[in-house]
């Protein structure tokens, strides 16, 4: 291997389908008003058609020779990559295009894959994944497919090749468009994807955070009903780009060999669900050329890693980079394998399927509640502001309870959608929800505890207008009115979101 900071100009980024980011509640703060308002971020279309690259040089690799390349991929973009392979590699050779995972994908970060499968003697293509369409709220799978078809076709016309003999692999995200391109054209030889996944992706991103808050010690309506739910929401107005993409329905078109790997540790993908969903699938497909294997010690990238996958190291899995080899020489002489499914690793908690939202459920109807509770709570004290700023000494009859249940719910409301959102945008497969106390981080107990004091604050202001009776004016029986309404329309709707379920 090589000491990656010695032979990079650039750091290498991570490349999983869940990213750890740290955020500033203030960004947090405008990423729930554009959510809220059914915001949809544009695209990428004035970015660089790639990310910035750096020219990776053959002197740094102990042997291996490297030569930068350039191709079009889908919509015709210009993309840039590096082909490496030994010197001494046999003419007629096989050849693999590596595919990333999700999020900026630099060629440097496949460095440690692509250096392992050259020793194996294969010619290896990394490249820089496309901006241009690509983005948090924007990707298309099909147009990176395109990309990828665009790296075979490259390496397919490499001196020293054998064009027949070329294959794809993918990581993660690119477990989802490897297969897609290999549905695509004959002239894949292969595939070979790594913590891939056959569900959708809203269901395997609300996996990751879920069961990285279970293990974080969380427990309750927040892992069972807010997070779900809240995914699903985004994932309505747009804001979680192919959601629903189904894997397994692209599997039955494969028919090239396909070698699927999994880590033990893998905290981005189930690994014990997975592999039976791309059995029963290519099996469908009448494809029975494919072989499982389980890396037990390994993390989502089949990387050598501590603390139980929390923690990845530059070096691959001891064996990783022989079976790679071993297999790929295998496909590429005629010998096909026959079904090979090792036992699956455990997985301590199963995903959930994410079905589309009932209409009631729509965003559309999220914004109306929203607007509804939001100013029927704010409506009380800003009366009360407009009559202080016009000196008047109107004194409401229904004080202390009406106040407490503005503020609470107001409070509730917002805080509510600001923590579920810092959590969906700063965590990834280590949670950080803050303290736990009985299977609930502070925040979402302060938020459950309001959630009580809106509502028993809406059963005393009821019952102390009721005592009022007619000392209570025209004007204020309206201000209470719309006030005890949203009172009302909060519990359901924190029924709904589990702010009152344990």
């Amino acid at each position: 291997m090589f000491d990656r900071p010695s032979v990079l100009s650039l750091r290498s980024s991570g490349n999983g389908v869940v990213q750890q980011r740290r955020i500033p509640i203030a960004s947090v703060v405008l990423i729930a008003w554009f959510v809220l308002s059914a915001y949809a971020l544009p695209g990428a279309s004035a970015r660089a058609a790639t990310a910035p690259f750096a020219t990776i040089s053959s002197a740094s690799f102990s042997g291996l020779i490297t030569r930068d390349v350039s191709f079009l991929g889908g919509n015709e973009v210009t993309l840039h990559g590096t082909i490496l392979e030994l010197p001494t590699a046999k003419p007629g050779r096989a050849g693999v295009v590596l595919v990333h995972g999700s999020g900026v994908g630099l060629r440097t970060s496949l460095l440690a894959e692509a250096t392992a499968f050259a020793q194996q003697g294969l010619s290896v293509l990394i490249y820089d994944k496309r901006s241009v369409g690509y983005s948090t709220f924007q990707r298309s799978y099909s147009l990176l497919a395109d990309d990828a078809l665009g790296a075979i076709r490259t390496l397919r016309a490499h001196t020293g090749v054998d064009p027949r003999k070329v294959g794809i692999w993918g990581f993660s995200e690119g477990g989802w468009v490897a297969p897609l391109a290999a549905s695509r054209s004959a002239d894949i030889a292969f595939v070979i994807v790594i913590g891939a996944n056959a569900i959708e992706p809203l269901q395997q991103q609300t996996w990751a955070l879920t069961s990285a808050l279970w293990r974080a010690g969380i427990s309750g309506s927040l892992i069972e009903r807010s997070v779900p739910r809240m995914y699903r929401l985004l994932a309505d107005i747009g804001m979680f780009a192919e959601a629903y993409y189904d894997g397994e329905a692209v599997l039955r078109h494969v028919r090239q060999p396909l070698l699927g790997i999994w880590g033990g540790h893998d905290l981005s993908t189930p690994p014990q669900e997975n592999p039976p969903l791309f059995a029963h699938a290519l099996s469908q497909g009448g494809n029975t050329h494919y072989t499982f294997r389980f890396f037990p010690n390994a993390d989502h990238a089949v990387h050598q890693t501590l603390e139980g996958g929390q923690t990845r190291l530059p070096e691959l899995s001891p064996g990783y980079a022989e079976l790679v080899g071993s297999w790929v020489n295998d496909v590429t002489s005629g010998r096909l394998p026959a079904a090979d499914a090792a036992p699956v690793p455990h997985q301590d908690r199963l995903s959930t399927p994410m079905p589309r939202s009932s209409w009631w459920e729509a965003a559309w109807m999220h914004l109306i509640v929203l607007v509804l509770l939001l100013a029927g709570f704010s409506a009380y004290p800003l009366v009360a502001l407009v009559r202080r700023m016009r000196d008047s000494s109107l004194l409401a009859p229904v004080g202390s309870s009406a106040r407490l249940l503005a503020a609470a719910g107001v409070i509730t409301v917002l805080g509510f959608f600001v923590y579920l959102l810092y959590l969906l945008m700063s965590t990834g497969m280590v949670a950080e929800p803050g303290p736990v106390l009985a299977g609930r981080s502070l925040a979402w107990l302060l938020l459950q505890a309001l959630a009580l004091v809106t509502t028993g604050a809406m059963v005393a202001t009821t019952v102390s207008w009721c005592r009022r009776g007619s000392l209570v004016s025209r004007g204020e029986r309206l201000r209470l009115g719309l006030l005890l309404a949203g009172g009302v329309l909060f519990i359901p709707w924190a029924l709904y979101w589990g702010l009152l379920l344990p």
